[in-house]
């Protein structure tokens, strides 16, 4: 057998074998422990319940219509599985080199930028920690209304500024200090600057100096 031959008979063979190809996925299921998705090949044939191989830690159900590449094993079809899906509908554009992001199909989205910087965008944003979250910061800024449910607890002071000042519901104690203002303080309608007293002579005093 010469080498045109051998040649010939080993591209026959690879004939047989399929190689990776592109598809898109038609449909997915999510609920079991692996993932599974139905994909249309570029070729028109439609395969079943291919196996999404997953990175651990990192999980998605992509939106239908998503570009997949399938590698088939042992050259078979049926024997595929996705390694990679990708959809440049949502695709996040224009990173700088050296950032990542995690974005889905709504838009929410969290980009590690340059500069040691983490964006996060989203309609809501939902934190469950039992055990408690710390923050090591020399400042945390908000650009609007906090509302906690429990204490608020304080060792290094607090100052409040503009707005239309501080209002406070239920009693207020104060202890280990004194209370200073430049303004005056109203107490059951009684001005501390203004007020007066019943005179030894059935008057009333003047106001406090």
């Amino acid at each position: 057998m010469d080498a045109k031959q051998v040649d010939g008979r080993i591209k026959r063979m690879l004939g047989g074998i399929r190689q990776a190809f592109r598809g898109k996925i038609a449909r997915t299921d999510a609920a079991a422990s692996v993932q599974r998705a139905q994909i249309e090949g570029l070729d028109g044939e439609t395969v079943q319940a291919l196996e999404h191989a997953e990175q651990f830690g990192f999980t998605g159900h992509p939106p239908t219509g998503s570009d997949c590449i399938v590698l088939p094993l042992g050259g078979q079809t049926s024997h595929g599985i996705i390694v990679n899906t990708c959809n440049g509908a949502y695709r996040i554009t224009n990173l700088q080199e050296g950032e990542t992001a995690v974005y889905n199909a709504d838009g929410a989205k969290i980009v590690l930028k340059k500069g040691r910087i983490i964006d996060i965008d989203c309609q809501v944003l939902n934190i469950k920690a039992p055990g408690g979250v710390n923050i090591d910061a020399p400042n945390v800024d908000c650009t609007a209304e906090v509302t906690a449910a429990g204490q608020i607890n304080g060792n290094g002071g607090m100052a409040i500024q503009g707005g239309n000042g501080a209002t406070f519901s239920g009693d207020v104690r104060q202890t280990g200090g004194s209370y200073t203002t430049d303004g005056d303080v109203v107490a059951s309608g009684k001005s501390v600057v203004t007020h007066t007293h019943p005179g030894d002579s059935g008057g009333t005093t003047g106001a406090p100096i």
